[in-house]
């Protein structure tokens, strides 16, 4: 027989508690304490669904020196942008939450995952969508397979016993906030609800070696909704970004235990379905006829991918008395800090005039390689007086005012020398072990904001 009780779990982290109280003492958050029954299985209760997959492994304990890794390879995944995010692939036997805003496009891509991987049998959980949804949708896409399952259903035990007869390859599921088990009596979406079947998913995969892909809904603020636990227990968290007003798609990993978590992917949203971009520096930079102030452009990273971005200023004077600092794609913290170091280190009057950014594109951009473009653009606009659309920047703006090196220097250049670019400022520190000769680009270094303004204003 199975035990059922009362208990008190926070919405905001998955503490629990024996009693309500109105501040947790985990996150200190108030009002978050809820009430849910939770099923107590006894030792025969759960069906052990997995053991009847043939893969399934057992937990006898092993030698580290006879783990072999040869005989689990990643899965090649179509594409070079979620190949890169992913670290090269998909490991078998790990669990993925893929995280994005409603209507970002996260059920489009993890569909065409689906339609794609030709070579193996998956199975593609629904618990949002009915069949003739997904169907149309794929129709969109216009990628067909003979080895992709649909499955409406929320039920955790029902799917396990679906997964048994099918025996897939590859599991995605969406959403793991619509889905419940029948072990824990609260409603989908619950922290104990989520918790439970993620941690079922968990052990599917585990065992069987089978990768699991979950969706995940988002929170106002950003984050994965669901307890913070979720994002603990799974090998890799995936975040879908982008503005809906533009058509350009961010693909980030914040959490990868198979490889780098500063590598991005960038996908363009059209008719029939997620596109991959694989040059994002020609998209990320206007065309125009004529040079205009207040623009300049920066060499920057992402993970180990070079990037020429547009970065754009306005700077006026303050209407009503209080100067405007607004940041698009950009910390507005740091740009306090560089509009203070301009006008405590290089005097310039600031500090009355209202200062706009905007990076092109609709991305966000965390580098600090591009201090030195933005400072650029800022004069340029307060100036008036454009900066040649042949120049572009690579520097870290330092609290003295003096321009400091950026890593991998060598790839922004050759990016910059590809893009067409015949000047490059860098840092005058960042030029050592670096041929400057053997580039066709000219690289001009300073030291300082004064030099830099010198070599582009005369």
């Amino acid at each position: 027989m199975s035990k059922t009780k009362k208990t008190f779990f926070c919405q905001n982290c998955g503490a629990q508690s024996d009693k309500w109280l109105g501040k947790c003492n985990s996150c200190n958050e108030w009002n978050t304490i809820v009430e849910e029954v939770v099923h107590k299985e006894t030792k025969n209760d759960r069906l052990q669904l997995f053991t009847a997959n043939k893969n399934a492994k057992s937990n006898a304990p092993i030698l580290l020196q006879d783990v072999g890794l040869q005989d689990y390879p990643r899965i090649a995944v179509p594409g070079k942008e979620l190949t890169r995010v992913l670290g090269g692939g998909i490991v078998p036997g790990s669990l993925v939450l893929f995280g994005g805003e409603p209507g970002i496009g996260k059920s489009t891509l993890m569909l065409q995952l689906a339609l794609r991987l030709k070579n193996l049998k998956i199975l593609y959980v629904s618990g949002e969508e009915s069949e003739q949804q997904i169907k149309m949708r794929a129709e969109r896409i216009g990628v067909t397979t003979d080895n992709c399952y649909i499955l409406q259903e929320t039920n955790t035990q029902n799917i396990f016993q679906h997964i048994v007869q099918v025996e897939p390859q590859l599991v995605i599921i969406d959403s793991i906030q619509t889905l419940h088990t029948a072990y824990v009596e609260s409603s989908p979406g619950s922290v104990s609800q989520v918790r439970e079947c993620a941690a079922e998913l968990l052990r599917f995969a585990k065992e069987t070696n089978t990768p699991v892909f979950m969706i995940g809904h988002i929170t106002k603020d950003g984050n994965i909704a669901g307890p913070k636990v979720l994002e603990h227990m799974v090998d890799t968290v995936l975040q879908f970004e982008g503005d809906r007003n533009h058509i350009y798609r961010l693909l980030r990993a914040t959490k990868n235990r198979f490889g780098s978590t500063n590598e991005m992917g960038i996908y363009e949203m059209n008719g029939d379905g997620l596109r991959e971009v694989t040059n994002p520096s020609e998209i990320l930079i206007t065309n125009r006829d004529s040079p205009t102030s207040g623009v300049a452009i920066s060499a920057t990273m992402e993970g180990n991918r070079p990037m020429l971005i547009e970065t754009q200023a306005l700077v006026s004077s303050a209407a009503y008395g209080t100067p405007q600092r607004s940041s698009t794609g950009f910390d507005l913290r740091r740009l306090g800090m560089l509009l203070a170091v301009l006008e405590k280190r290089c005097g310039f009057k600031l500090g009355i005039k209202d200062v706009f950014i905007n990076i092109a594109g609709g991305i966000s951009v965390q580098d600090p390689g591009i201090d030195l473009a933005l400072v650029c653009a800022i004069l340029s606009s307060n100036e008036d007086m454009p900066i040649p659309q042949d120049v572009c920047f690579a520097g870290e703006v330092g609290l003295t005012g003096e321009i400091r090196p950026v890593n991998r220097l060598e790839q922004r250049i050759s990016e910059a020398e590809k893009l067409g670019f015949k000047k490059i400022i860098v840092s005058s520190y960042n030029l050592k072990g670096i041929n400057v000769n053997s580039y066709k680009i000219k690289i001009l270094s300073a030291g300082k904001m004064e030099d830099v303004f010198e070599l582009i204003f005369g």
